[in-house]
């Protein structure tokens, strides 16, 4: 082999070797890009996972509230009744 076609072997390898390590460097950035973007998905599925478990939390405790919620209004809608009940025996008096 002569010097000439050694200095071109020597050459290309070193392309070679380059062209590797860049796709190493390309495929580091892109894995830790990859990384990044499953933890921003983690949390956000933390984030929704805990919005629905409030979401649930507060269906129930309308669910638990709402005998309260309707004796309630069962007692506004008796005393407006009575109200009405007087002040018609008041009117036919």
């Amino acid at each position: 082999m002569t010097n000439e076609e050694l200095k071109q072997l020597v050459e290309s390898n070193a392309r070679t070797a380059q062209a590797m390590l860049d796709a190493m460097v390309e495929a580091n950035n892109e894995r830790q890009e990859l990384q990044e973007g499953t933890l921003q998905l983690e949390n956000i599925v933390e984030r929704l996972t805990n919005l629905q478990e409030g979401m649930a939390n507060l269906l129930a405790s309308v669910d638990e509230d709402r005998p309260t919620i309707f004796r309630k209004l069962t007692a506004i809608e008796n005393k407006v009744d009575r109200l009405l009940a007087q002040k018609q025996d008041r009117q036919s008096e």
